[in-house]
């Protein structure tokens, strides 16, 4: 039997980012924290310092996954145009490219996303989303490029209908060369609906 070390130099980040590895190629029913110990070299017990359980692990997963998505989606909309369609078309657009280099991640914050036991911080981590939603529909509204009324019953639809088409596209329902067209017919089919 071969004497395996307590410590780890970021014994955290290690084992997060194998356990994302692994929620990749086994889901989260794959993961256990004792192999997660073996695969980088610590004793079973060193990672009970950061996770105590399996779910908190998975919880730390999911929060940083929304931490990392809210980040992309603030960054593309800086970079995005003013305009109303040009940031819509930026946010889907980023969220796409997330959800195709992170399915099973995505899959994870969203199945956490609607417990009501999860922990304060990833309950708050998983409102970014709607936040950010909220936050350009009243920049539309404020701008004159989207009909006024309540937020949330304006933004229900339009963000259905941009995460109706993401979720199309990467589960391979649109051909590959019709996602371009696909994205820009879906934001003008958004931009009428909330058209002022």
């Amino acid at each position: 039997m071969t004497h395996r070390p307590y410590h780890h130099g970021d014994l955290r980040a290690a084992l997060l980012t194998h356990a994302e590895e692994t929620l990749k190629e086994r889901g989260p029913a794959g993961l256990s924290l004792r192999e997660l110990a073996r695969d980088i070299g610590v004793s079973p017990a060193a990672p009970s310092r950061h996770f105590k359980t399996k779910q908190a692990l998975l919880d730390a997963l999911a929060l940083e996954g929304f931490d990392r998505l809210s980040a992309l989606l603030i960054a593309a909309q800086d970079e995005a145009g003013e305009s109303f369609a040009e940031r819509l078309t930026a946010l889907t657009r980023a969220y796409m490219g997330f959800a195709a280099a992170n399915p099973a991640l995505l899959n994870l914050m969203y199945s956490v996303k609607y417990d009501p036991s999860v922990p304060s911080a990833l309950a708050k981590a998983s409102q970014r989303l709607p936040e950010l939603a909220a936050q350009l529909i009243e920049d539309g509204q404020r701008r004159g490029e989207v009909c006024q009324g309540p937020v949330e019953e304006i933004g229900l639809p339009v963000m259905a209908a941009m995460h109706g088409f993401v979720a199309l596209a990467i589960a391979g329902g649109i051909q590959a060369d019709a996602v371009e067209q696909g994205l820009k017919n879906t934001v003008a089919f958004a931009l009428r609906g909330c058209a002022p």
